[in-house]
């Protein structure tokens, strides 16, 4: 097993308990975590800023023998007491080269002194004096130090690299460095650290954890790396200052786990990051890979030995089975209202472009051509166009049930549109007896696929009719599954919800229930939502029931959806989709049904991929699409084999 499997390594930031000035006694607790941490399985640790001195020692730093060589002399002991397992440590230690006092980062592993770093940026203003004590790394003339019995590289220009796992690089910068303009983060990440530790001493202020929390998520963003950041706690001198034990981990941008502040005891946080899905992002931005040019001269990189993951390999780190809907509720809330908001505006822009003023739309009374129907509510209603312009069609067809018709009849009712009933059924007799094609032959694809061309026929030809346009209600779930009809749902001359996947479809329709209905609308979405989801082209059943549930037929959307994120978003294979699915759904999917299903997706992706080539316009309302003009280039005709023999 590689040091990463799957591209997930484990992290921690601890704060320990601190004694100022006590350099042997702080070493003992830091080797205490780090039993606690390995417990854990945790690979790399990071410990605050001169967490063997303690950060507010102040003029004792001058104390050479006692204070900086007993710092020495306990990373001497961290040494010799971590020398038999592979953890990578990193903890903070005045180093004293040539006459200057360096503020630095110790980078040990298996008893090894591999690297030290010194901070860049020294603050001198308001409360901070770092200046008195301690030089800027610019000021090193020396490359190497000789420090606890071992000689080792020294500057900021070193990266240490886990050996079996070339996405697992790390660079490490020091508090400040992360407030100024340029950090060294910055060109540590241009330079391939993927993973960015921060040792840090930053006191607390009104308000100034809510600015380090962002500051930690727009770095993490902006490297496209995992930064983990590690304040000291509430046992540095409280003289004048105040410092809570802040420990922060984000990943690209997003927070994936915060420690608690002001906590006497110490504090160990621990979780995963997946430093292959860094690798991919980079690759995929080429605006960071351009960034390289500013790297003022080459790193020098330091080897790191393999470190074991955790066995067994579980995640600690929660996996959302649901990456389109948010779990926090205002989250959700907030999300709900942008997508909607970008649905109407590319819809809007579209028909002032035209200059048309009436719409064409299917509506069978399911979620789909619900939520495509609201959007083209909400968006006459900001034109000023006068609802009476939208033209719902409900075409019931040989599968149609009695209960979505009447979804479709009241919810066109209840919103003020314009609702044409149109019975496909005789139009489809005509032609199946025009190419010989036998009406009791329901199972056959044929059946099925004339009565959704025959509805997009009608949609078309009346939009020509009354100079209208268009608007298609398919989603992005279906896209990608080529879950519709060629020539029929998969074309429109606009889609609106085509950037939206079906977990975020349900959402949708019901924040628009809660937050934008009549009363009158709200009692009819209701009813659609606990509508099975079905394209409703197979008869029902004696009693009138619906037969054909799509997710029996292709499982669960949620599932399909969660695949859909790992490709799009994670590029991850099957065999760590799976991987992924297995923590995301445990306890409610078992592993068989995620690999069968697993299989659909990839075999319906690939063979399906020719629709999606001919997808038509629609708006971009997240970071997945599968445009053709955008996001998703595929030939049609690759090969899904290597895709599904990482699933037998």
């Amino acid at each position: 097993m590689s040091s990463a499997p799957y591209g997930f390594l484990r992290v921690g930031g601890a704060c320990p308990r601190l004694w100022v000035a006590d350099p042997a006694r702080n070493v003992e607790e830091i080797l205490r975590i780090v039993e606690a941490a390995r417990a854990q399985g945790v690979q790399l640790l990071v410990f605050p800023e001169l967490s063997l001195t303690g950060y507010t020692a102040g003029d004792l730093f001058f104390s050479l023998t006692t204070l900086v060589g007993g710092a020495e002399r306990a990373l001497a002991r961290l040494l010799e007491k971590t020398a038999a397992h592979r953890m990578v440590i990193a903890v903070g230690i005045p180093v004293h080269v040539d006459g200057k006092l360096f503020n630095s980062a110790a980078v040990v592993q298996a008893g090894r002194l591999v690297g030290v770093v010194p901070k860049t940026y020294l603050p001198g203003y308001k409360e901070y004096y770092e200046e008195r004590w301690f030089a800027s790394s610019r000021e090193a003339l020396a490359e190497e130090v000789r420090l606890a019995g071992q000689t080792v590289p020294l500057g900021t220009d070193l990266l240490f690299a886990v050996a079996d796992e070339p996405s697992a690089v790390l660079g490490v910068e020091i508090c400040e460095d992360l407030w100024a303009a340029v950090p060294p983060s910055s060109l540590h990440a241009l330079a391939g650290a993927t993973i960015l530790a921060n040792l840090s001493a930053s006191n607390e202020l009104v308000a100034k954890a809510e600015y380090r929390r962002e500051l930690v998520k727009v770095q993490s963003g902006r490297a496209v790396a995992a930064y983990l950041y590690v304040n000291s706690g509430v046992h540095e001198s409280t003289t004048d200052v105040v410092f809570a034990g802040q420990i922060l981990v984000a990943e690209n941008a997003a927070l994936l786990v915060e420690g608690r502040r002001f906590r006497r005891e110490a504090e160990l946080v621990v979780t995963d990051i997946d430093v292959e899905r860094l690798t991919v992002e980079r690759i995929r931005q080429t605006t960071f890979s351009d960034g390289v040019h500013i790297i003022p001269s080459p790193y020098r990189r330091l080897a790191l030995e393999p470190i074991p993951a955790p066995r067994p390999h579980t995640l600690v780190r929660r996996i959302d089975p649901n990456p389109f809907v948010p779990s926090d509720p205002a989250q959700l809330d907030e999300r709900c209202e942008e997508v909607f908001s970008i649905q109407t505006a590319g819809l809007g822009k579209r028909l002032e472009h035209t200059g048309v003023q009436r719409v064409t739309l299917g509506l069978s009374g399911g979620l789909d051509s619900t939520l495509a129907l609201l959007v083209v509510d909400r968006t006459f209603d900001l034109l000023g166009l006068p609802r009476e312009g939208i033209l719902a069609v409900t075409m019931p067809g040989f599968g149609t049930s009695s209960r979505t018709l009447q979804n479709a009849r009241e919810l066109a009712c209840a919103s003020g549109v314009h609702l044409r009933e149109i019975d496909i059924r005789p139009a489809c007799r005509q032609h199946m007896k025009d190419i010989g094609l036998d009406e009791k032959d329901a199972s056959s694809l044929a059946f099925e696929n004339m009565q959704a061309r025959e509805r997009t026929q009608i949609l078309m030809d009346l939009a020509n009719k009354e100079g209208a346009l268009h608007v298609g209600t398919g989603d992005l779930s279906e896209l990608a599954l080529g879950w519709t009809t060629f020539g029929a749902d998969q074309i429109s001359m606009y889609h609106v919800s085509s950037g939206v996947p079906k977990t975020l479809v349900r959402q949708l329709v019901s924040w628009v229930a809660a937050h934008r209905a009549s009363a009158r609308e709200r009692d009819v979405l209701q009813s659609i939502l606990d509508t099975p989801v079905s394209p409703e082209l197979l008869p029902p059943g004696a009693d009138g029931a619906i037969v054909q549930l799509t997710e029996d037929l292709l499982g669960p959307y949620e599932a399909h959806d969660f695949f859909l994120f790992c490709l799009l978003r994670l590029g991850a294979g099957p065999r760590k989709t799976l991987f992924l699915a297995r923590q995301a759904f445990s306890g409610r999917y078992e592993e068989e049904a995620l690999r069968a299903w697993l299989r659909v997706f990839v075999s319906r992706f690939f063979d399906q991929q020719y629709k999606r080539s001919m997808a038509p316009d629609g708006p971009k309302v997240g970071s997945v699409s599968l445009s053709p003009r955008g996001d998703w280039r595929m030939p049609s005709d690759a090969s899904k084999a290597a895709w599904l023999a990482e699933l037998e």
